[in-house]
């Protein structure tokens, strides 16, 4: 490996475990509530796919031809104006990230305490999440190769235990549920429906993450040519991943015990297993999570160290340690995530942080029509295929979500443009200083 370098398996393990995380084992609860056919819950997985790997494939293009750690920030600071990317780097470093890894170490503690029966105790819970987020803090602000080698392993684990998961349940289920998952009368109608828009939104966040790699493109050998494998291979897996978890959910476990439920693979793991095992196994899909929280703290820093190193008035943000780790990032973004779980309004705010990030990218996406058209000779390493088509498909799906987060949840989606306005305001006042 090159000194100071991560190799392209590390990095597609970051996109990886960023995906696999809290919204894979937790959104069908909410999808249920309002759809009931086999057919259309799992296209709805494979729409956010479709929209996720076109999202890939555009911004392949991006980081090949602009290769900076910072993914939006770099990119939307060059395409449209620095105002632009500053306040998609506000974003993702106030909520963008540390939301995210609130949720996911929040989500690992209510499964441990689930299947330890620990009751409902709020502040257990809340010391586990915390306690977990400092120690891969520790970690990953020490050197790059514990950071790398934990991130690869923790994936590598994550991969294999979800497979296993899916072919174990599916041969431990002697009576499958009575659920068709072929197209019957009244899916096409419900496939363009505003039901089917809003789970989309819950679809659409447990997408969140394939573009981890663009974040650490400054730290990847020779980003031109292997960053845009790592964002399509990575995302096509998970992908796969996510249309067989809940096929597997789906086929062991009846929809009425999962609807409204967060814990749905403890609950499919009961069904499909039994008590002993369904604890068991809800405890290693908690372990699971570990790896998300992992990823989140390795690659939303980077996002801070480059607004750091653009404005003398932030420079303590892009302080590395010797070893050439962003570490007051890391812990900047770590003690915001630990504000978030110890917050009595932190769900409220994952909501608006979901339609502020997928804005980001709706505008980062949309920006390949533009630099192709204000820069058609700068040189593209690698071009997307069957351009347009990927970025139209993208833009038209989040679109098509964004405007009923506004139609449906307008309290958040304001709050939302709120947070924008404020990093605008923001970047005017470090500007002034630089």
């Amino acid at each position: 490996m090159s000194q100071g370098k991560f190799r392209h398996f590390t990095v597609m393990a970051v996109v990886v475990a960023n995906m696999v995380g809290t919204g894979v084992f937790t959104s069908l609860g909410f999808q249920l509530l309002d759809i009931r056919s086999g057919f259309v819950l799992l296209a709805l997985w494979a729409v956010g796919g479709l929209a996720a790997v076109c999202g890939a494939m555009t911004y392949a293009e991006l980081g090949a031809a602009m290769p900076r750690s910072g993914g939006e920030y770099n990119f939307l600071s060059r395409i449209y104006h620095p105002a632009v990317g500053f306040v998609s780097g506000w974003v993702s470093a106030s909520v963008g990230f540390a939301g995210p890894t609130a949720l996911a170490a929040m989500t690992f503690a209510a499964y441990a305490t689930s299947v330890f029966e620990a009751g409902d105790n709020a502040w257990l819970e809340k010391s586990l999440a915390a306690g977990l987020v400092i120690l891969l803090t520790l970690v990953h602000a020490s050197n790059r190769r514990n950071s790398g080698s934990l991130q690869v392993m923790f994936t590598i684990l994550k991969v294999g235990i979800i497979v296993i998961f899916c072919v174990a349940a599916f041969i431990a289920t002697d009576s499958p549920q009575p659920i068709d998952f072929l197209p019957v009368a009244g899916d096409g109608a419900l496939l363009t429906s505003g039901v089917f828009a809003v789970a989309l939104i819950y679809v659409s966040y447990a997408y969140t993450g394939w573009n981890a790699a663009t974040y650490l493109s400054s730290e990847l050998e020779n980003p031109q040519r292997t960053l845009p494998w790592i964002l399509m291979g990575g995302t096509l897996i998970v992908t796969v991943l996510y249309v067989a978890l809940n096929f597997t959910f789906l086929n062991t476990t009846p929809m009425d015990s999962m609807a409204g439920q967060l814990e749905i693979g403890f609950i499919a793991a009961e069904a499909a297993f039994g008590d002993l095992g369904g604890r068991f196994t809800g405890l290693v899909l908690a372990m699971l999570l570990v790896s998300t929280v992992s990823a989140m703290t390795m690659a939303g820093p980077r996002v801070i160290q480059v607004i750091g190193e653009d404005f003398p008035v932030l420079k303590a943000l892009a302080k590395k340690n010797k070893d050439g780790i962003p570490a007051t990032a890391i812990y900047i973004q770590s003690a915001i995530a630990l504000l978030f779980i110890f917050s009595s309004t932190f769900e409220s705010v994952l909501v608006f942080s979901g339609f502020t990030l997928a804005l980001s990218s709706f505008t980062t996406v949309l920006g390949i029509f533009v630099l192709r058209w204000r820069q058609p000779d700068l040189p593209r390493p690698y071009r997307t295929f069957l351009y347009p088509l990927p970025p139209l498909i993208y833009l038209a799906l989040t679109g098509w979500t964004l405007a009923f987060v506004i139609i449906s949840r307008p309290v958040e989606g304001l709050f939302g443009l709120g947070i924008i306005a404020l990093g605008l305001v923001f970047y005017f006042l470090s500007s002034m200083k630089r």
